[in-house]
């Protein structure tokens, strides 16, 4: 989810677990074939050819993917990825994945997913503005406000929204609320930058005591030390628990005594990108990222890519509790694992939710021409994840489901009743 990545296990296809995983669903709720077809298929599928002349005047060519999944519930919503790994496969699943999110959670919105499989790191800025705006003249009119609305995700940020908005309102007027995640300045909310990673603290902090984890000093591991796995990590510090290991593309470092994350995120923000995890924590030693997943730990946050819990490894976890930022890092076969095994898991559709609240948020006030204090987005933030937290943990508690069967289980049944509400 986080600028570079790790790579995913060889050969990982994510729509095999998105579709596992609501396969399922399907089941538990008694869905008809009709709706199973309905709720499984998506209802625009977009590809497109972006030819860019690069600085040293050479011509390359990337392609841009756009797929709406549902939009029983509202517009569709979901994130632009900018990653050579983006097609097909990993726009459906993650078109999905949101559809189911954003039911969870109670919001208006259907699901969506996107982007253009290049690596913004090789990209300069002009580069990746000029692609940019050629991505959403493309799309034209299959996005805007009440249509499709879009967000960052891996490879752009608040920067990478800024440039869709100029393009789009270029041709259709002031419109703001067509991209979330933008910068303040421009219309954004206060909170959404850090959203997603508080969102997941928040989630594991109730997680933890519905486990009877102690989170004050329980140790932390968490892949991926992106905008997600940062701002998880400042949280969970600031709620009293140990970080002991944190990751990045290039590896991780492991230390008992816990790392002051504080100081590690300043000194990444003070112009300390280009340096190593180790570098930046200054100690510890040295270990690689499928060595991070399987540490003795109390909690284990894969907030990368997906697929990087799968059969071959989730024998070897060790964390008592695990807690997803990443989008479908756990694959279904891990997942049946790692219940087995007495592990829980809080799914992706429920931990990392937050970020796409509070796009909701930005969204609402985009339309209403009026910004919400910081603390009031905090405050509704945390209520609506905590009713979806509640609804998911009674609906485990009643049917013996784990955390990931109740909570699609949930977000599935509520748009089959959309669409049989609409009628089709």
């Amino acid at each position: 989810m986080d600028g570079k990545t790790l790579k995913p296990t060889k050969d990982y296809n994510p729509r095999w677990s998105a579709d596992s995983y609501l396969a399922q669903a399907l089941r538990r709720i008694g869905a008809s074939e009709a709706m199973k077809h309905l709720l499984q298929a998506s209802y625009r599928e977009v590809k497109f050819e972006l030819p860019l002349v690069r600085k040293d005047g050479s011509l390359a060519v990337f392609h841009g993917y756009r797929v709406q999944h549902n939009h029983s519930r509202g517009p569709f919503k979901g994130g632009i990825r900018y990653h050579p790994s983006v097609n097909w496969e990993h726009s459906h699943a993650l078109a999905s994945v949101m559809t189911w999110k954003t039911a969870l959670m109670d919001i208006p919105f259907g699901g969506a997913k996107g982007g253009i499989d290049c690596d913004p790191a090789m990209l300069s800025s002009s580069e990746l503005e000029t692609l940019t705006k050629r991505f959403i003249a493309k799309l034209g009119p299959l996005v805007g406000p009440d249509q499709d609305i879009l967000a960052p995700d891996m490879g752009t940020n608040a920067q990478t929204m800024a440039w869709l908005y100029d393009a789009y309102s270029q041709g259709q007027g002031d419109e703001p609320a067509v991209v979330t995640g933008k910068p303040v300045g421009l219309g954004g909310s206060y909170g959404r930058a850090e959203a997603t990673g508080r969102g997941v603290a928040m989630v594991a902090a109730w997680a933890a005591q519905a486990e009877k984890l102690n989170l004050t000093g329980a140790t932390v591991a968490i892949q991926g030390f992106g905008n997600v796995g940062s701002c998880a990590a400042r949280f969970l510090a600031q709620r009293g628990a140990k970080v002991v290991a944190i990751s990045d593309v290039r590896g991780g470092v492991y230390s008992g005594d816990g790392f002051d994350i504080e100081t590690i995120i300043h000194s990444k923000e003070a112009g300390g990108k280009s340096a190593s995890i180790l570098e930046l924590a200054g100690r510890g030693e040295a270990i690689s990222n499928e060595e991070l997943l399987t540490l003795g730990v109390d909690l284990l946050i894969p907030a990368a890519v997906g697929g990087v819990l799968h059969e071959n490894n989730a024998d070897q976890v060790k964390a008592r509790l695990i807690v997803e930022g990443g989008n479908l890092p756990t694959t279904c076969g891990a997942a049946e694992i790692l219940r087995d095994r007495g592990i829980p898991v809080v799914p992706d559709i429920l931990a990392n939710a937050g970020g796409v609240t509070v796009s909701y948020f930005e969204w609402a006030q985009n339309l209403q021409r009026y910004r919400w204090e910081r603390e009031t987005v905090q405050q509704r933030l945390e209520k609506t994840l905590k009713e979806a937290w509640d609804n998911v943990q009674k609906k485990a508690e009643e049917e013996s489901l784990s955390y990931r069967e109740a909570a699609y289980t949930i977000a599935v049944g509520r748009v089959k009743r959309a669409i049989e509400l609409r009628g089709f």
